[in-house]
Parts: structure tokens; C-alpha cells; sequence
């Protein structure tokens, strides 16, 4: 067990923060899935930009890689333009 108040509170701040990472990267493969599902062009072209926006914020915030995202981002958009 950590004896230094400030790697205690380290451990208190890495948990809530793995928490919040885990809460945010299921959200979005959650959104991208229900994208990915849609067959409405209107509906997945309103999906399109709130998913595209979640995923910059991933690979801002180290949580996916920013090639991921790319990656993701273009499939998606291929996906809604071929509808």
C-alpha cells in the first residue's frame, strides 16, 4: 500500500479517470455502432457530425489513437454518402 498522501491521491485520480475514459469510449462505440445501423440518409447524416465530434474528442484526449479516429471518420463517411 502507497504510503505518500500524494500517491494515494494519485491513485484516487487515475480511478476516477479510467472511469470516465471507459464511460466516454463505450458512448461512442455505441453511437458509431447505431450509425452504422441506420438506413435513413437524413438520420445518418445528423449522426454523422455529433459521432465525428465524440471521436475528435477521443483522439484529443489520448483515449484512441488519432489514426484511429481517421479511420473511423472516413468509413463512416463513405457509409453515409453510399446511402
Amino acid at each position: 500500500m502507497a504510503n505518500h498522501k500524494s500517491t494515494l491521491k494519485r491513485i484516487r485520480s487515475n480511478e476516477a479517470k479510467r472511469l470516465r475514459n471507459k464511460y466516454q469510449h463505450k458512448t461512442t462505440r455505441n453511437a458509431v455502432r447505431n450509425l452504422r445501423a441506420t438506413t435513413d440518409k437524413k438520420e445518418a447524416e445528423g449522426m454523422f457530425s455529433t459521432v465525428v465530434s465524440m471521436l475528435d474528442k477521443l483522439a484529443k484526449n489520448n483515449i484512441i489513437h488519432k489514426n484511429k479516429a481517421a479511420n473511423l471518420k472516413s468509413k463512416l463517411a463513405k457509409y453515409v454518402a453510399a446511402l
